[in-house]
């Protein structure tokens, strides 16, 4: 039986020898999504900026919603949520996809040779393109309303990769669980949903008593989020100390995940 390597090098060497067929998975994602509509790939655009509207007005005039204390304006609490929001979808898209990737391509497993490992990293890819364009909404809404952004928004991608090694991880193995487990697919759903709610997206971290503090500081998008709000917003440098421990750990939960994976997949065409 064939075994495959599990190695952090062929993490990293995996990708870049493959480099040109995840780029055309990513192609193929990204347009097959919105093949047959009318406007295609501007609706990537046009739904960021739908949202972040409908967020504006559900969370500032219905709820009459305010981070701090109160001091900011409708549209200026419209881009701290949207900022958070665009970070967990990220992370949300990606792990809700996951289960059903080796599942949903088994002509990959069965019929040709084909790096099924690579299908979590084109998965990301798309996420990716997405998460870009909701970005660029949310750019060019505080370039009209505010001006000039603060020059920290240049560190957003340094503080946004461990989010990307760690979801990496996570899809990895959900996606050889989902071969073997279909039901992890309704898991995930509820677990994201959960976290939508248990990370500081719709509120600040700061408004919690200290008691519940500690429990959202468990959860690992937390401190991502707001970190990547800080970078955004407010012209805040990120913590060194903070980014090197979530470095180490996503890189090693990315490690992981993608052993089991490696390890994992002599079996799928068994169960497929």
């Amino acid at each position: 039986m064939q075994q495959f390597p599990l190695s952090p090098r062929e993490m990293i060497v995996s990708p870049w020898r493959n480099r040109y067929l995840i780029k055309k998975t990513i192609q193929r994602e990204v347009v097959g999504r919105y093949r047959g509509s009318f406007l295609g790939v501007f609706w990537s655009f046009f739904t960021p900026l739908l949202m972040l509207s409908v967020y504006t007005f559900v969370f500032s005039v219905v709820f009459k919603a305010r981070w701090g204390g109160g001091g900011e304006s409708k549209t200026e609490f419209a881009l701290i949520l949207f900022a958070g929001l665009t970070v967990y979808q990220l992370f949300a898209e990606c792990i809700n996809r996951a289960p059903g990737l080796v599942v949903g391509n088994s002509d990959y497993v069965k019929r040709v040779i084909f790096p099924l490992e690579i299908l979590p990293i084109s998965n990301m890819g798309s996420a990716l393109f997405h998460g870009s364009v909701s970005m660029a909404v949310w750019l060019l809404a505080y370039v009209v309303l505010f001006g000039t952004p603060h020059l920290t928004i240049l560190l957003l991608p340094v503080v946004v990769m461990p989010l990307i090694f760690f979801t990496l991880g996570f899809s990895w193995m959900l996606a050889s669980l989902g071969v073997y487990l279909r039901d992890v697919s309704q898991v995930t759903g509820i677990v994201t949903t959960a976290l939508l709610f248990l990370s500081p997206i719709f509120y600040s971290a700061s408004r919690l008593p200290p008691t519940y503090r500690i429990f959202l500081n468990l959860n690992p998008l937390t401190s991502i989020i707001e970190q990547s709000r800080g970078v955004m917003l407010w012209g805040q440098l990120p913590s060194i100390t903070t980014l090197i421990i979530q470095y180490v750990f996503s890189l090693l939960v990315c490690w992981l995940g993608f052993a089991w994976f490696q390890k994992t997949r002599k079996g799928f065409a068994d169960v497929l």
